[in-house]
């Protein structure tokens, strides 16, 4: 019995290997996505080449105070700042040309550094946003109010004009409280006593404004020291889970195919039981998907120096999403009825259950009820195995966990396939 098994294994392989376009494909395809996602969301390696957000500016108060705002928002990375029109700047967004336009409308400069003072009359920066790119339009939002309050403050307390405005408007302020308009007073003529200092002293800094009082400092933080994040790592874990499945889609189809032109009852007439059939085709399966897989994070690592920090993990999940697949495309081929009806409804089982594993992107921005749910998918279990064991450093014990999952689920499939599964074509 065990011959024929392992004869029936050393079959299917060779009809896999012989068909070399196959193979090519099979292999090529996942590691050409993958690189390319990898590449595109490079943020270490390639972070002189991320592309910025495109921004218009239209500067309707053509204050200086407008225009440090220019200077400073022009000089951050993030942002690819111009200056445009109204109406060209509103079409641009209109267009998906630009995801966002500021609009700085007319007297902003003085109402605004009058406003910094006083909690009242606050000019308004317009902000047209593409909907389709809020959080980039959120981002560009921090960034702004950055630069404004940097711009305005440093203008209202290095103006002597616009320091004057502002103790003239506190000390005339009656409807302001008496324990605000005191102090506010003091600082502004301490301020106007240190603008007079810096003007009769050249080499002497004016009283400036508010600034970002600190600076950022960026650690990459994972579970073992030494290990380094490789955005190339999360994408072929994701495009192997994916096109795994794939792969076992077509497996279950060609057992479809099988019964259908009734090579399956041929096969029955053989000394050979149903459980040897259809573990000898899950286990040529699982095999082919193993070694796929390892050939995958072999490139990676060749290519982009994608470094598997727990080698021993790395096997244990290879193996038991392998092992998944395998029995996912069992499945198929038990349940299904026509190779062409079964090809698309696994297709779109595969997709929905890659989308919601974090396979594509990351779980963290699904709503929170998604988040709970893919917790039960096994397509995540395999993402989150595979990241842990190659750059978060997991140890064995932690890979054990989806291991076990992605094993079960396994199984489960396999005793339904075999339960299920027709000889006969109706």
């Amino acid at each position: 019995m065990m011959t024929a098994f392992f004869a029936l294994i050393r079959k299917d392989i060779l009809i896999f290997l012989n068909d070399r376009k196959a193979v090519i494909m099979t292999i090529g395809v996942p590691i050409i996505i993958a690189s390319f996602f990898g590449y595109i969301f490079d943020s270490t390696e390639h972070s002189d080449q991320q592309s910025r957000i495109p921004v218009l500016l239209v500067d309707e108060d053509a204050s200086a105070v407008s225009r440090a705002i220019a200077a400073k928002l022009g000089k951050e990375k993030a942002l690819d700042m111009r200056p445009e029109t109204l109406a060209n700047a509103r079409e641009a967004v209109r267009k998906g040309k630009a995801a966002a336009a500021l609009c700085i409308p007319r007297g902003f400069g003085a109402l605004a550094a009058r406003a910094l003072f006083r909690n009242e009359d606050k000019p308004e920066i317009a902000v047209y946003q593409d909907p389709t790119r809020g959080a980039e339009t959120g981002m560009v939002k921090g960034i702004v109010t950055g630069a404004v309050m940097e711009a305005v403050s440093q203008a209202a307390m290095t103006d002597a004009g616009s320091v004057e405005q502002a103790l003239r408007d506190a000390e005339s302020g009656r409807d302001m409280p008496s324990d605000v308009r005191g102090p506010l007073v003091e600082l502004l003529k301490g301020v106007r006593k240190l603008n007079a200092i810096a003007a009769a002293r050249p080499g002497q800094p004016a009283a400036g404004g508010f600034s970002v009082p600190f600076t950022m400092r960026d650690e990459m933080v994972t579970a073992r020291n030494g290990a380094v994040y490789n955005s190339y790592a999360h994408s072929f874990a994701g495009m192997a889970v994916q096109f795994l499945l794939f792969f076992g889609i077509d497996t279950g189809i060609a057992m479809l195919y099988m019964r259908q032109r009734g090579l399956w009852s041929r096969l029955r007439a053989a000394p050979l039981g149903r459980g040897t059939l259809l573990a000898s085709r899950a286990a040529s399966a699982a095999l082919i998907s193993f070694v796929i897989l390892c050939v995958m994070f072999g490139f990676a690592r060749l290519v982009f120096h994608v470094k598997i920090e727990n080698v021993e993990g790395f096997l244990v999940v290879s193996a038991a999403f392998s092992l998944l697949t395998a029995t996912f495309g069992l499945l198929i081929a038990a349940v299904g009825n026509t190779p062409e009806a079964s090809r698309g409804i696994a297709i779109l089982a595969a997709l929905l259950a890659v989308m919601l594993g974090g396979a594509w992107v990351p779980t963290f921005i699904f709503p929170r009820a998604v988040q709970q749910v893919t917790q039960f998918i096994p397509t995540r279990w395999a993402v989150d195995g595979l990241d842990g064991v190659i750059w978060r450093g997991y140890g064995l014990g932690a890979a054990l966990t989806p291991a076990a999952g992605l094993t079960l689920c396994a199984a489960l499939f396999g005793l339904l396939a075999v339960w299920r599964f027709r000889w006969n074509a109706e």
